[in-house]
Protein backbone atom coordinates (compact mmCIF):
# COMPACT_ATOMS: atom_id res chain seq x y z
CA UNK A 1 0.00 0.00 0.00
CA UNK A 2 1.65 3.46 -0.79
CA UNK A 3 0.85 6.26 0.74
CA UNK A 4 -2.32 8.22 0.32
CA UNK A 5 -2.48 11.62 1.06
CA UNK A 6 -5.97 13.73 1.22
CA UNK A 7 -6.48 17.76 1.90
CA UNK A 8 -10.13 16.44 3.09
CA UNK A 9 -8.94 13.35 5.31
CA UNK A 10 -8.11 13.92 8.94
CA UNK A 11 -5.34 12.68 11.12
CA UNK A 12 -7.77 9.91 12.51
CA UNK A 13 -9.39 8.70 9.22
CA UNK A 14 -5.84 8.23 8.33
CA UNK A 15 -4.52 6.54 11.39
CA UNK A 16 -7.97 4.05 11.35
CA UNK A 17 -7.53 3.83 7.49
CA UNK A 18 -3.78 2.78 8.09
CA UNK A 19 -3.99 0.25 11.03
CA UNK A 20 -6.70 -1.86 8.87
CA UNK A 21 -4.85 -1.51 6.00
CA UNK A 22 -2.07 -3.12 8.41
CA UNK A 23 -4.69 -5.96 10.07
CA UNK A 24 -6.10 -4.56 12.62
CA UNK A 25 -10.12 -4.93 12.02
CA UNK A 26 -10.91 -4.65 16.20
CA UNK A 27 -10.79 -1.74 18.68
CA UNK A 28 -11.32 -1.87 22.44
CA UNK A 29 -12.86 1.49 23.63
CA UNK A 30 -14.06 3.49 26.53
CA UNK A 31 -13.72 7.04 24.80
CA UNK A 32 -14.36 10.51 25.72
CA UNK A 33 -14.34 14.13 24.35
CA UNK A 34 -10.99 13.94 23.41
CA UNK A 35 -11.12 10.74 20.94
CA UNK A 36 -14.60 11.88 19.53
CA UNK A 37 -12.96 12.60 16.03
CA UNK A 38 -11.79 8.62 16.19
CA UNK A 39 -15.35 7.87 17.22
CA UNK A 40 -16.40 9.72 13.74
CA UNK A 41 -13.52 7.92 11.74
CA UNK A 42 -14.27 4.37 12.90
CA UNK A 43 -17.73 5.09 12.33
CA UNK A 44 -17.56 6.43 8.83
CA UNK A 45 -14.99 4.35 7.73
CA UNK A 46 -16.70 1.07 9.14
CA UNK A 47 -13.57 -0.87 8.85
CA UNK A 48 -13.10 -2.32 12.58
CA UNK A 49 -15.42 -4.00 14.76
CA UNK A 50 -15.49 -1.62 17.70
CA UNK A 51 -16.39 -3.00 21.01
CA UNK A 52 -17.53 -0.86 24.16
CA UNK A 53 -15.84 -1.66 27.35
CA UNK A 54 -17.69 0.16 30.68
CA UNK A 55 -14.20 0.53 32.10
CA UNK A 56 -10.71 0.48 30.75
CA UNK A 57 -9.24 -2.10 32.40
CA UNK A 58 -11.56 -4.16 30.59
CA UNK A 59 -10.46 -2.38 27.05
CA UNK A 60 -6.89 -3.13 27.70
CA UNK A 61 -7.43 -6.63 29.37
CA UNK A 62 -9.89 -7.73 26.27
CA UNK A 63 -7.25 -6.42 23.46
CA UNK A 64 -4.39 -8.91 25.76
CA UNK A 65 -6.94 -12.08 25.19
CA UNK A 66 -7.68 -10.62 21.35
CA UNK A 67 -4.04 -10.76 20.46
CA UNK A 68 -3.25 -13.90 22.44
CA UNK A 69 -5.72 -15.72 20.30
CA UNK A 70 -5.75 -14.21 16.72
CA UNK A 71 -2.08 -13.26 16.68
CA UNK A 72 -2.57 -9.55 15.99
CA UNK A 73 -2.86 -6.51 17.57
CA UNK A 74 -5.97 -5.02 18.40
CA UNK A 75 -6.36 -1.12 18.95
CA UNK A 76 -7.58 0.12 22.42
CA UNK A 77 -8.90 3.79 22.65
CA UNK A 78 -8.67 5.39 26.26
CA UNK A 79 -9.19 8.48 27.37
CA UNK A 80 -6.37 11.33 28.47
CA UNK A 81 -3.84 10.04 31.31
CA UNK A 82 -6.86 9.15 33.91
CA UNK A 83 -8.17 6.81 31.66
CA UNK A 84 -5.04 5.19 31.13
CA UNK A 85 -3.98 5.17 34.30
CA UNK A 86 -7.64 3.14 34.98
CA UNK A 87 -6.26 0.73 32.01
CA UNK A 88 -2.60 0.71 33.41
CA UNK A 89 -2.96 -3.05 35.37
CA UNK A 90 -3.96 -5.04 32.47
CA UNK A 91 -1.16 -3.20 30.11
CA UNK A 92 1.12 -4.58 32.82
CA UNK A 93 -0.17 -7.95 32.16
CA UNK A 94 0.20 -7.65 28.55
CA UNK A 95 3.26 -6.30 28.68
CA UNK A 96 4.60 -9.00 31.01
CA UNK A 97 3.35 -11.57 28.51
CA UNK A 98 4.86 -9.68 25.75
CA UNK A 99 1.24 -9.47 23.73
CA UNK A 100 1.51 -7.37 21.07
CA UNK A 101 -0.69 -4.36 22.27
CA UNK A 102 -1.48 -0.78 20.81
CA UNK A 103 -2.85 1.53 22.82
CA UNK A 104 -4.34 4.78 21.46
CA UNK A 105 -4.67 7.29 24.24
CA UNK A 106 -6.21 10.77 23.46
CA UNK A 107 -5.17 14.04 24.87
CA UNK A 108 -6.07 17.70 25.24
CA UNK A 109 -5.53 20.14 22.46
CA UNK A 110 -2.08 21.07 21.79
CA UNK A 111 -3.35 24.73 22.10
CA UNK A 112 -5.42 23.70 25.44
CA UNK A 113 -2.51 22.03 27.18
CA UNK A 114 -0.82 25.17 28.51
CA UNK A 115 -3.98 26.13 30.18
CA UNK A 116 -4.20 22.93 33.07
CA UNK A 117 -7.62 22.24 32.28
CA UNK A 118 -9.03 19.53 35.15
CA UNK A 119 -8.08 16.26 33.07
CA UNK A 120 -4.56 17.80 31.78
CA UNK A 121 -1.63 15.51 33.09
CA UNK A 122 1.70 13.63 31.45
CA UNK A 123 -0.39 11.10 29.41
CA UNK A 124 3.12 9.94 27.76
CA UNK A 125 4.68 9.56 31.05
CA UNK A 126 1.54 7.72 32.50
CA UNK A 127 2.16 5.11 29.57
CA UNK A 128 5.55 4.55 29.86
CA UNK A 129 5.82 2.22 32.57
CA UNK A 130 3.25 0.02 30.89
CA UNK A 131 4.51 0.17 27.11
CA UNK A 132 7.67 -0.74 25.35
CA UNK A 133 7.31 2.33 22.96
CA UNK A 134 5.95 5.49 23.23
CA UNK A 135 5.13 8.40 20.94
CA UNK A 136 2.97 11.82 21.13
CA UNK A 137 1.61 12.54 17.10
CA UNK A 138 2.30 16.16 16.30
CA UNK A 139 0.93 16.63 13.15
CA UNK A 140 -2.15 15.56 11.10
CA UNK A 141 0.54 14.63 7.94
CA UNK A 142 2.35 12.14 10.19
CA UNK A 143 -0.41 10.63 12.66
CA UNK A 144 -0.68 7.81 9.70
CA UNK A 145 2.71 6.72 9.78
CA UNK A 146 3.30 7.40 13.49
CA UNK A 147 0.22 4.52 13.93
CA UNK A 148 2.43 2.57 11.12
CA UNK A 149 5.26 2.75 13.44
CA UNK A 150 3.42 1.82 17.00
CA UNK A 151 2.14 -1.33 15.43
CA UNK A 152 5.26 -2.53 14.03
CA UNK A 153 6.81 -1.54 17.49
CA UNK A 154 3.41 -3.88 19.25
CA UNK A 155 4.63 -6.63 16.73
CA UNK A 156 8.77 -6.39 16.95
CA UNK A 157 10.75 -8.94 18.64
CA UNK A 158 8.22 -11.37 19.59
CA UNK A 159 5.54 -9.04 20.65
CA UNK A 160 5.48 -5.80 22.77
CA UNK A 161 3.54 -2.52 24.33
CA UNK A 162 2.86 0.49 22.08
CA UNK A 163 1.30 3.66 23.15
CA UNK A 164 0.51 6.40 20.91
CA UNK A 165 -0.66 9.42 22.60
CA UNK A 166 -2.90 11.79 19.94
CA UNK A 167 -3.65 15.37 20.79
CA UNK A 168 -7.35 16.13 19.70
CA UNK A 169 -6.51 18.26 17.23
CA UNK A 170 -3.71 16.15 15.58
CA UNK A 171 -7.11 14.12 14.91
CA UNK A 172 -9.12 16.42 14.01
CA UNK A 173 -7.08 18.49 11.74
CA UNK A 174 -7.36 17.82 8.10
CA UNK A 175 -4.62 16.78 5.35
CA UNK A 176 -3.94 12.96 7.21
CA UNK A 177 -1.96 10.82 5.09
CA UNK A 178 -2.82 7.24 4.86
CA UNK A 179 0.76 5.16 5.60
CA UNK A 180 2.34 1.97 4.53
CA UNK A 181 2.74 -0.88 6.40
CA UNK A 182 6.28 -0.52 8.20
CA UNK A 183 7.84 -4.12 9.17
CA UNK A 184 8.52 -5.07 12.34
CA UNK A 185 12.38 -5.77 14.09
CA UNK A 186 12.97 -9.45 14.55
CA UNK A 187 13.76 -11.51 17.44
CA UNK A 188 17.06 -11.61 19.09
CA UNK A 189 19.25 -13.86 17.15
CA UNK A 190 20.31 -16.99 18.84
CA UNK A 191 24.50 -16.75 20.02
CA UNK A 192 26.40 -18.07 18.00
CA UNK A 193 27.15 -22.01 19.54
CA UNK A 194 24.33 -21.53 21.88
CA UNK A 195 22.80 -24.99 20.55
CA UNK A 196 26.16 -26.68 21.15
CA UNK A 197 26.66 -25.34 25.02
CA UNK A 198 22.73 -26.28 25.61
CA UNK A 199 23.52 -29.67 24.06
CA UNK A 200 26.34 -30.09 26.69
CA UNK A 201 24.58 -29.32 29.52
CA UNK A 202 21.17 -31.30 28.94
CA UNK A 203 23.59 -34.48 28.29
CA UNK A 204 24.84 -34.23 31.70
CA UNK A 205 22.83 -35.16 34.58
CA UNK A 206 20.54 -33.35 36.80
CA UNK A 207 19.87 -30.68 33.73
CA UNK A 208 16.42 -28.47 33.89
CA UNK A 209 14.95 -27.51 29.85
CA UNK A 210 12.84 -24.90 31.02
CA UNK A 211 10.57 -23.23 27.83
CA UNK A 212 8.31 -20.51 27.73
CA UNK A 213 6.94 -17.94 25.37
CA UNK A 214 5.77 -19.15 21.67
CA UNK A 215 7.03 -22.54 22.40
CA UNK A 216 4.61 -23.13 24.43
CA UNK A 217 2.16 -22.05 21.86
CA UNK A 218 2.99 -24.17 19.50
CA UNK A 219 2.36 -28.09 19.58
CA UNK A 220 4.82 -29.19 17.71
CA UNK A 221 7.31 -27.32 19.11
CA UNK A 222 6.01 -28.44 22.70
CA UNK A 223 6.22 -32.02 21.09
CA UNK A 224 9.72 -31.45 20.05
CA UNK A 225 11.10 -29.70 23.65
CA UNK A 226 9.49 -33.32 25.37
CA UNK A 227 11.43 -35.49 22.32
CA UNK A 228 14.90 -33.40 23.66
CA UNK A 229 14.06 -33.85 27.46
CA UNK A 230 13.95 -37.45 26.91
CA UNK A 231 16.49 -37.94 24.99
CA UNK A 232 18.67 -36.40 27.25
CA UNK A 233 16.84 -37.73 30.69
CA UNK A 234 16.41 -34.06 31.71
CA UNK A 235 13.43 -32.05 33.32
CA UNK A 236 11.22 -30.18 31.05
CA UNK A 237 9.08 -27.54 32.81
CA UNK A 238 7.43 -24.32 32.00
CA UNK A 239 7.75 -20.57 33.67
CA UNK A 240 4.84 -20.46 36.31
CA UNK A 241 2.50 -17.79 34.48
CA UNK A 242 2.21 -17.69 30.69
CA UNK A 243 0.78 -15.72 27.70
CA UNK A 244 -0.39 -19.02 26.07
CA UNK A 245 0.14 -22.85 26.19
CA UNK A 246 -1.25 -25.75 24.30
CA UNK A 247 -2.59 -28.04 26.33
CA UNK A 248 -4.72 -31.53 26.88
CA UNK A 249 -4.95 -34.65 25.20
CA UNK A 250 -2.06 -35.27 21.96
CA UNK A 251 -0.26 -32.29 23.25
CA UNK A 252 3.12 -32.80 25.08
CA UNK A 253 2.62 -32.56 28.72
CA UNK A 254 5.10 -29.50 30.84
CA UNK A 255 4.76 -28.76 34.25
CA UNK A 256 4.46 -25.54 35.16
CA UNK A 257 7.11 -24.17 38.23
CA UNK A 258 4.90 -24.03 41.55
CA UNK A 259 3.87 -20.47 42.75
CA UNK A 260 4.49 -21.15 46.13
CA UNK A 261 7.72 -19.90 46.93
CA UNK A 262 8.87 -23.15 48.68
CA UNK A 263 7.25 -25.31 46.73
CA UNK A 264 8.97 -23.93 43.40
CA UNK A 265 12.31 -23.74 45.50
CA UNK A 266 11.33 -27.93 46.15
CA UNK A 267 11.09 -28.12 42.34
CA UNK A 268 13.84 -26.62 40.89
CA UNK A 269 16.32 -27.81 44.25
CA UNK A 270 17.19 -31.06 41.82
CA UNK A 271 19.12 -29.21 39.10
CA UNK A 272 22.71 -27.95 38.59
CA UNK A 273 22.16 -27.11 35.03
CA UNK A 274 19.03 -25.57 33.28
CA UNK A 275 18.76 -24.45 29.99
CA UNK A 276 16.82 -21.37 28.67
CA UNK A 277 14.67 -21.12 26.28
CA UNK A 278 12.20 -17.99 25.41
CA UNK A 279 12.77 -18.15 29.23
CA UNK A 280 14.73 -15.73 32.06
CA UNK A 281 16.46 -17.44 34.93
CA UNK A 282 13.06 -18.19 37.67
CA UNK A 283 12.37 -15.30 40.11
CA UNK A 284 10.38 -15.39 42.85
CA UNK A 285 7.48 -13.46 43.02
CA UNK A 286 8.04 -11.43 45.59
CA UNK A 287 10.85 -11.22 48.26
CA UNK A 288 10.20 -13.39 51.80
CA UNK A 289 12.52 -13.37 55.37
CA UNK A 290 15.05 -15.92 54.71
CA UNK A 291 14.20 -16.71 51.24
CA UNK A 292 16.08 -16.35 48.06
CA UNK A 293 14.40 -13.90 45.06
CA UNK A 294 16.16 -16.47 42.36
CA UNK A 295 14.83 -19.84 42.43
CA UNK A 296 17.56 -21.38 41.22
CA UNK A 297 20.63 -22.70 42.84
CA UNK A 298 23.06 -20.84 43.57
CA UNK A 299 25.63 -23.50 42.04
CA UNK A 300 23.00 -23.87 38.80
CA UNK A 301 25.33 -23.26 35.82
CA UNK A 302 22.42 -21.60 33.18
CA UNK A 303 22.43 -21.54 29.03
CA UNK A 304 20.32 -19.54 27.13
CA UNK A 305 19.61 -20.85 24.23
CA UNK A 306 17.01 -18.41 23.49
CA UNK A 307 15.69 -15.43 25.78
CA UNK A 308 12.95 -13.93 25.71
CA UNK A 309 12.74 -11.80 23.17
CA UNK A 310 14.31 -14.76 21.02
CA UNK A 311 12.97 -16.92 18.63
CA UNK A 312 12.47 -20.49 20.66
CA UNK A 313 10.57 -22.12 18.30
CA UNK A 314 13.88 -21.72 15.60
CA UNK A 315 16.33 -22.85 19.09
CA UNK A 316 14.41 -25.88 19.88
CA UNK A 317 14.65 -27.25 15.90
CA UNK A 318 18.68 -26.31 16.35
CA UNK A 319 19.09 -28.07 19.12
CA UNK A 320 16.74 -31.07 18.17
CA UNK A 321 19.29 -30.66 14.85
CA UNK A 322 22.35 -30.59 17.11
CA UNK A 323 21.00 -33.77 18.73
CA UNK A 324 19.69 -35.87 16.08
CA UNK A 325 16.17 -36.26 18.09
CA UNK A 326 12.76 -36.07 17.09
CA UNK A 327 9.56 -35.15 18.13
CA UNK A 328 8.25 -36.70 21.44
CA UNK A 329 4.90 -39.07 20.47
CA UNK A 330 1.82 -38.08 22.73
CA UNK A 331 1.32 -39.83 25.95
CA UNK A 332 -2.25 -38.87 26.62
CA UNK A 333 -2.94 -39.06 30.56
CA UNK A 334 -6.82 -40.39 30.76
CA UNK A 335 -9.40 -38.07 30.63
CA UNK A 336 -10.61 -37.52 34.73
CA UNK A 337 -14.28 -38.89 35.73
CA UNK A 338 -17.12 -36.74 36.44
CA UNK A 339 -17.00 -35.77 40.02
CA UNK A 340 -19.53 -37.73 42.72
CA UNK A 341 -22.17 -35.24 44.07
CA UNK A 342 -20.53 -33.34 47.01
CA UNK A 343 -18.62 -30.27 48.30
CA UNK A 344 -16.96 -28.17 45.77
CA UNK A 345 -13.38 -28.38 46.68
CA UNK A 346 -9.75 -27.73 44.72
CA UNK A 347 -10.06 -31.93 44.25
CA UNK A 348 -13.80 -32.18 42.53
CA UNK A 349 -13.33 -28.84 41.18
CA UNK A 350 -10.43 -29.65 39.06
CA UNK A 351 -12.82 -33.75 37.90
CA UNK A 352 -15.37 -31.51 37.03
CA UNK A 353 -13.97 -29.00 34.67
CA UNK A 354 -11.63 -31.44 33.17
CA UNK A 355 -14.55 -33.88 32.72
CA UNK A 356 -17.40 -31.21 31.20
CA UNK A 357 -14.79 -29.28 28.84
CA UNK A 358 -15.78 -29.27 25.01
CA UNK A 359 -13.33 -29.37 21.96
CA UNK A 360 -11.18 -26.81 21.58
CA UNK A 361 -11.77 -24.77 24.27
CA UNK A 362 -9.87 -21.47 25.41
CA UNK A 363 -9.34 -21.33 29.20
CA UNK A 364 -8.70 -18.36 31.12
CA UNK A 365 -7.39 -18.76 34.18
CA UNK A 366 -7.65 -16.26 37.24
CA UNK A 367 -8.54 -19.30 39.51
CA UNK A 368 -5.66 -17.92 41.72
CA UNK A 369 -5.66 -20.76 44.64
CA UNK A 370 -9.10 -22.72 44.33
CA UNK A 371 -8.47 -23.86 41.10
CA UNK A 372 -4.80 -25.18 41.74
CA UNK A 373 -5.32 -28.46 40.42
CA UNK A 374 -7.06 -28.01 37.15
CA UNK A 375 -3.81 -27.59 34.57
CA UNK A 376 -2.73 -31.04 35.92
CA UNK A 377 -6.20 -32.95 35.73
CA UNK A 378 -6.89 -31.01 32.29
CA UNK A 379 -3.69 -32.93 30.79
CA UNK A 380 -6.16 -35.94 29.62
CA UNK A 381 -9.27 -33.49 28.38
CA UNK A 382 -9.88 -32.44 24.72
CA UNK A 383 -7.33 -29.78 22.98
CA UNK A 384 -7.71 -26.34 24.47
CA UNK A 385 -5.61 -23.37 24.99
CA UNK A 386 -4.74 -22.36 28.15
CA UNK A 387 -4.21 -18.29 28.95
CA UNK A 388 -3.60 -17.32 31.93
CA UNK A 389 -2.92 -14.30 34.16
CA UNK A 390 0.94 -12.87 33.58
CA UNK A 391 2.14 -9.78 35.36
CA UNK A 392 0.12 -10.63 38.88
CA UNK A 393 -2.45 -7.95 38.56
CA UNK A 394 -5.37 -9.57 39.22
CA UNK A 395 -8.68 -8.67 37.37
CA UNK A 396 -7.68 -9.78 33.77
CA UNK A 397 -10.10 -12.79 33.54
CA UNK A 398 -12.97 -11.33 32.61
CA UNK A 399 -11.58 -9.25 30.31
CA UNK A 400 -9.43 -11.60 28.86
CA UNK A 401 -12.24 -14.04 28.71
CA UNK A 402 -14.18 -11.17 26.32
CA UNK A 403 -11.01 -10.85 23.75
CA UNK A 404 -10.24 -14.57 23.32
CA UNK A 405 -13.91 -14.95 22.62
CA UNK A 406 -13.88 -12.75 19.91
CA UNK A 407 -10.26 -13.34 18.55
CA UNK A 408 -10.95 -17.24 18.95
CA UNK A 409 -12.75 -17.98 15.83
CA UNK A 410 -15.78 -18.99 17.58
CA UNK A 411 -14.45 -21.33 19.88
CA UNK A 412 -15.97 -22.06 23.70
CA UNK A 413 -14.03 -19.79 26.13
CA UNK A 414 -14.22 -21.03 29.76
CA UNK A 415 -12.66 -18.45 32.21
CA UNK A 416 -12.38 -19.59 35.69
CA UNK A 417 -12.24 -16.73 38.29
CA UNK A 418 -11.33 -16.03 41.90
CA UNK A 419 -14.23 -14.04 43.39
CA UNK A 420 -11.97 -11.28 44.49
CA UNK A 421 -10.31 -10.63 41.43
CA UNK A 422 -13.73 -10.88 39.63
CA UNK A 423 -14.87 -7.26 41.24
CA UNK A 424 -12.11 -5.16 39.92
CA UNK A 425 -13.59 -5.79 36.56
CA UNK A 426 -17.49 -7.07 36.60
CA UNK A 427 -18.41 -4.64 34.16
CA UNK A 428 -16.61 -6.99 31.47
CA UNK A 429 -19.95 -9.44 32.08
CA UNK A 430 -21.43 -6.12 30.32
CA UNK A 431 -19.62 -6.28 27.38
CA UNK A 432 -20.00 -10.51 27.45
CA UNK A 433 -23.83 -9.89 27.05
CA UNK A 434 -23.22 -7.08 24.19
CA UNK A 435 -21.17 -8.99 22.06
CA UNK A 436 -23.03 -12.61 23.01
CA UNK A 437 -19.37 -13.44 23.81
CA UNK A 438 -19.44 -17.38 23.86
CA UNK A 439 -17.80 -17.31 27.54
CA UNK A 440 -19.22 -19.77 30.06
CA UNK A 441 -17.66 -17.43 33.50
CA UNK A 442 -17.06 -20.01 36.61
CA UNK A 443 -16.46 -17.54 39.42
CA UNK A 444 -14.89 -19.80 42.48
CA UNK A 445 -16.68 -18.55 45.48
CA UNK A 446 -14.52 -18.68 48.41
CA UNK A 447 -15.64 -15.57 49.73
CA UNK A 448 -12.17 -14.22 50.36
CA UNK A 449 -8.69 -13.60 49.11
CA UNK A 450 -6.94 -16.87 50.06
CA UNK A 451 -4.08 -16.22 48.44
CA UNK A 452 -3.08 -13.13 50.42
CA UNK A 453 -4.02 -15.50 53.56
CA UNK A 454 -1.24 -17.54 52.62
CA UNK A 455 1.15 -14.92 51.18
CA UNK A 456 0.31 -13.41 55.19
CA UNK A 457 1.67 -16.44 57.10
CA UNK A 458 4.99 -16.82 54.45
CA UNK A 459 5.81 -13.38 55.80
CA UNK A 460 5.63 -14.58 59.48
CA UNK A 461 2.81 -12.84 60.55
CA UNK A 462 0.64 -13.79 62.98
CA UNK A 463 -2.74 -12.84 62.04
CA UNK A 464 -5.77 -11.75 64.23
CA UNK A 465 -9.22 -10.43 63.41
CA UNK A 466 -8.17 -7.41 61.66
CA UNK A 467 -5.82 -8.20 59.88
CA UNK A 468 -8.34 -11.41 58.48
CA UNK A 469 -10.75 -9.03 58.11
CA UNK A 470 -9.23 -7.10 55.01
CA UNK A 471 -8.77 -10.37 53.61
CA UNK A 472 -12.73 -11.84 53.53
CA UNK A 473 -15.08 -10.95 51.48
CA UNK A 474 -18.14 -11.93 54.14
CA UNK A 475 -20.73 -9.06 55.35
CA UNK A 476 -22.21 -9.15 53.09
CA UNK A 477 -21.03 -12.35 50.87
CA UNK A 478 -21.38 -11.17 46.85
CA UNK A 479 -24.25 -12.03 44.99
CA UNK A 480 -22.26 -13.08 41.71
CA UNK A 481 -25.31 -14.29 40.11
CA UNK A 482 -27.49 -11.02 40.81
CA UNK A 483 -24.64 -9.34 39.80
CA UNK A 484 -24.64 -10.77 36.24
CA UNK A 485 -27.89 -10.93 35.84
CA UNK A 486 -28.35 -6.76 36.07
CA UNK A 487 -25.73 -7.09 33.20
CA UNK A 488 -27.28 -9.07 31.22
CA UNK A 489 -26.24 -12.48 31.53
CA UNK A 490 -28.00 -15.05 32.94
CA UNK A 491 -26.24 -17.50 35.96
CA UNK A 492 -26.70 -20.14 38.66
CA UNK A 493 -25.25 -20.76 42.13
CA UNK A 494 -23.91 -24.31 42.46
CA UNK A 495 -22.35 -25.63 45.76
CA UNK A 496 -22.40 -29.11 44.63
CA UNK A 497 -19.50 -30.63 42.31
CA UNK A 498 -21.49 -32.72 39.99
CA UNK A 499 -24.21 -30.24 39.63
CA UNK A 500 -21.13 -28.07 38.61
CA UNK A 501 -19.55 -30.30 36.32
CA UNK A 502 -23.14 -30.33 34.19
CA UNK A 503 -23.58 -26.94 34.49
CA UNK A 504 -20.11 -26.17 32.64
CA UNK A 505 -20.75 -28.59 30.17
CA UNK A 506 -23.97 -27.17 28.99
CA UNK A 507 -23.39 -23.71 29.01
CA UNK A 508 -20.11 -24.27 27.31
CA UNK A 509 -22.24 -26.43 24.42
CA UNK A 510 -24.72 -23.46 24.10
CA UNK A 511 -24.14 -20.05 22.21
CA UNK A 512 -23.90 -16.52 24.39
CA UNK A 513 -22.56 -16.16 27.81
CA UNK A 514 -23.51 -17.50 30.89
CA UNK A 515 -22.31 -16.90 34.90
CA UNK A 516 -21.82 -19.73 37.47
CA UNK A 517 -20.77 -19.18 40.89
CA UNK A 518 -19.12 -22.25 42.13
CA UNK A 519 -19.61 -22.64 46.13
CA UNK A 520 -15.75 -23.65 47.55
CA UNK A 521 -16.29 -25.55 50.53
Amino acid sequence: MQDVASSTMNGAEALVRTLHGAGVDVCFANPGTSEMQFVDALDRTGLMRCCLCLYEGVATGAADGFARMAGLPALTLLHLAPGLANGAANLHNARKARTPMLTLVGDHAVRHLVHDAPLTADVAGAARPFADWTRTATDPATLGADAAAALAASLSRGGQGAALVSPADIGWNPGGVVAAPVAPAPRDAMEPGAPQAAVAALRRPGALLHVGGSTLEDAASLALAAGIAAACGARLMAPTSNRRIEHGAGRAQVARLPYPVDMALEALAPFDRAVLVEAAPPVAFFAYPDKPSLLLRPDCAVTTLAGPRGDGRAALRALADALGVKPAAASDAPRPAAPLPGPITAGTLAAAVASALPDDAIIIDESITAGRDVYAACAGAPPMSWLAITGGAIGIGLPLALGAALGGGGRPVVALQADGSAMYTLQALWSHARENANVTTVVLANRGYEILKQELLRVGANPGRSALDLLEMARPAVDFVSLARGMGVDGVRIDCARALRDAIADAAGRPGPFVIEAVIA
